[in-house]
């Protein structure tokens, strides 16, 4: 089991990265390189040979292997991200760059997302060189960059680029699994992602006749994307059951002693009460419109509008997605995509998601362990071109009403200190038996 100063590392770890900013504005506007050089330096305390990789400048990512027992073994990759996204100090509570521990939590941007996991690999990997561990399969570590935008700079770099760093790996955990979730009614789940929805994020143009704005405009710009906009917000995607989201919603009903009918998935959701936030966001395709752009003075009627949309596609769901989009654009706006990347979808019966349930079970045996589908994307999607299979598993046992999920992203992140320490019992359990 990971010492007690692991224990203590892992606090530190994580507010030290937090006090590194690396905040990620997307267009390439980051610098992860004290991070990357701050992971690296630990890493080799620990008797490992990190090797530091930059596709531009100051956009560093992290690479190490640990050897295994077994030569014959797959490898294991184990990665997170060191970017976060942006965050405004004058709504938070503390400084969001500040690493603030205060009464048990520690505060600031990348406390979930996911700073705290780098720091427990950190800290586990630095417990075994300690006791002399080794694990029975190789394990790879990977610390990226611009997970938070394109990846180009990260993970696609390292899988376009250095894939022989990568050499062996058939499956890989990363963030956002293994968390506890309260339902209200004193149950705790323990959701492990076993798949992605894929990333399909748009961009519409419209075009119309510029003119003078006293005048009839029959070919406005501005109004043709409006009304798409609207249609796209404004529609009801059909339900579509992945394997993955399919498991989750039979062992949830299981657990609540419901009739899992998959018939009627809504009246499925709405009998599971909150419990179906962790489904509901997966049985679909969704269009969120998130960014308009038209025009540079009140008084011109532009001759051409964009807005962004961000899409999610469920796999198998790229053509129906394609299709309804043509269809509620129409024909004065047209659509392309602004980024994109695959669905993503894991094994529930492999020997590697029987150990993450086991892991999770032996330090939080109240717990109740589900499959879940990720709503977003991660650099799963990107080291999936290496054939790896992506898990979802950051292990945190979190308290009622600590709003895991709304967090990510959101006004003062923090993590406890406690939930950190399970992190990394539960982390080492599991990388010791993969």
């Amino acid at each position: 089991m990971a010492d007690a100063q692991a224990l203590d590392e892992v606090v530190t770890y994580t507010s030290d990265l937090i006090r590194v900013d690396t905040t990620n504005r997307g267009g390439g506007d980051c610098r992860e390189r004290p991070a990357a050089e701050y992971a690296a330096e630990r890493l080799t305390e620990a008797g490992l040979d990190p090797v530091l990789l930059e596709r531009t400048t100051g956009r560093t990512n992290v690479v190490a292997r640990i050897e295994g027992t077994d030569p014959s073994a797959d490898a294991l990759l184990v990665h997170g991200h060191l970017d976060v996204v942006p965050a405004e100090a004058r709504d938070w509570s503390v400084h969001p760059f500040s690493g603030e521990i205060r009464d048990g939590v520690v505060w600031g941007r990348g406390a979930v997302d996911m700073k705290n996991m780098d720091a427990m690999i950190l800290a586990v990997v630095r417990s075994w060189a300690r006791e002399g561990v080794r694990p029975r399969r190789d394990i790879v570590l990977a610390f990226t960059a611009d997970e938070e935008a394109s990846a180009e700079d990260g993970s696609g770099f390292l899988a376009d680029r250095h894939p022989g760093l990568f050499e062996g790996c058939t499956e890989g955990v990363s963030e956002s699994g293994a968390f506890t979730f309260h339902d209200g009614a004193g149950r705790q789940i323990y959701p492990i992602a076993a798949g992605e929805r894929g990333t399909s994020w748009l961009k519409l143009t419209a075009r119309g006749r510029a003119g003078h704005g006293s005048k009839v405009n029959t070919e406005n710009a501005v109004t043709r994307l409006a009304a798409a906009v609207a249609r796209i917000g404004e529609h009801e995607w059909p339900l579509r059951l992945t394997p993955t989201v399919r498991a989750a919603l039979t062992e949830l009903a299981a657990l609540y002693g419901i009739e899992p009918d998959l018939d009627d998935v809504d009246g499925l959701l709405e009998k599971l009460g909150p419990a179906a936030e962790l489904v509901e966001a997966t049985v679909r395709n969704s269009a969120n419109p998130t960014m308009l752009e038209a025009g540079y003075k009140l008084n011109v009627v532009p001759g051409e509008a964009v807005a962004y949309v961000d899409g999610r596609c469920l796999p198998g769901g790229e053509e129906e997605f394609g299709a309804t989009l043509d269809r509620l654009t129409g024909p004065d706006v047209t659509w392309e995509f602004h980024h994109r990347e695959v669905a993503l979808q894991a094994p529930l019966d492999s020997v590697t998601y029987a150990r993450m349930r086991a892991a999770v079970e032996e330090f939080a045996p109240e717990g109740h362990v589900v499959p879940y589908c990720m709503s977003g994307g991660t650099d799963a999607k990107q080291f999936s071109r290496l054939g790896i299979t992506g898990y979802g598993f950051s292990p945190l046992k979190l308290p009622e009403g600590f709003d895991y999920q709304a967090l990510f992203h959101g006004v003062d992140e923090r993590v406890p200190v406690e939930a950190l320490h399970f992190g990394v019992r539960v982390l080492d359990r599991f990388l010791r038996t993969a």
